[in-house]
């Protein structure tokens, strides 16, 4: 599935960001921790150049543990890149980006002088409830559903820290289909953008296999479904989620399995790995690499017409 899904704010705010990045002495961007590699903005690092970069990772406390250690280990290999995984609860632990970006920027020169941090993340990953936590007060909008945060600001949050808040954006094509997916699965992306059965079906098929024993102990499996569609048709007899004729209403058990995996109800799980990222990246490069190569026989093709 293409994501394509780029409301007219998004594009603002992705102009806003190249234009702001220029003052800026650090960047803050808030990822997802069930799925480091896609909530990330593929275009950040390029309009970053040098510029340290805070990657916190938020809802850490719905992910694998074990994965999340891995990811921070995996993130702080780019030079100049210092992980924090955190929730929304810990508030301690979300302070501490204060001192993290006052040793990232030194201000051996000037200490009077506060830190201009650029802060953005994708829709619904939490930042507008970090900035109120950092600001000790409720100076960002905060919401359940995606794309709340509409408007730029500048948020002195104390100690030194000013903070550029940006809407929370998707880039304006997800090419990698699995991130598409998965940024969906997340709830990223809004419902009325997607089909659930669609994604479920996704989501279905990397719990068999990166999750067996939790699906088989949360949906009372005797023995784990050998499919997605498997897995959905029994859930939905499980939870009586069946039409007329005794068909799974497979809608239904969609929206329950994506509101359980969300919610944590399913357990901590984390929708991608390193080495995940490091295949799809190369199965990606190679597609690329094909539509460009179309793209130029079809010029040359129109060329010699």
């Amino acid at each position: 599935m293409l994501i394509q899904w780029f409301p007219g704010h998004m594009h603002k705010a992705s102009k806003e960001i190249r234009a702001a990045l220029h003052d800026m002495d650090l960047m803050i961007e808030i990822i997802d921790a069930r799925l480091p590699f896609s909530s990330q903005n593929p275009a950040l690092a390029k309009l970053r150049g040098d510029k340290p970069c805070i990657k916190v990772l938020s809802k850490c406390d719905l992910a694998d543990e074990r994965l999340t250690q891995k990811w921070q280990a995996y993130l702080e290999r780019e030079q100049n890149v210092k992980t924090l995984a955190v929730t929304m609860t810990q508030t301690e632990t979300i302070r501490q980006l204060h001192a993290l970006c006052h040793q990232l920027v030194p201000r051996a020169d000037n200490r009077s002088k506060p830190l201009h941090a650029l802060i953005t993340g994708i829709p619904n990953v939490g930042k507008s409830t970090l900035i109120n936590i950092l600001a000790g007060r409720v100076v960002a909008k905060t919401g359940n559903e995606p794309a709340v945060t509409k408007h730029q600001q500048r948020i002195d949050v104390g100690g030194g820290l000013i903070l550029f808040d940006t809407p929370g954006i998707l880039w304006a094509n997800i090419d990698n289909k699995n991130s598409g997916y998965r940024l969906a699965v997340t709830g990223a992306i809004k419902d009325t953008a997607i089909s659930h059965e669609d994604v479920a079906l996704f989501a279905a098929q990397y719990l068999l296999q990166a999750y067996p024993a939790l699906i088989k102990a949360r949906f009372q499996c005797e023995a784990l479904p050998s499919s997605d569609i498997e897995l959905l048709e029994h859930i939905g007899r499980k939870r009586g989620c069946l039409r007329a004729g005794g068909r799974v209403d497979l809608d239904k058990v969609a929206k329950i399995l994506l509101q359980e995996l969300r919610s944590a109800t399913l357990g901590k799980m984390t929708l991608e790995t390193p080495e995940m990222m490091v295949e799809e990246l190369a199965e990606l490069a190679i597609i690329r690499a094909e539509k460009a190569a179309k793209k130029l026989a079809r010029l040359e093709k129109k060329q010699k017409t």
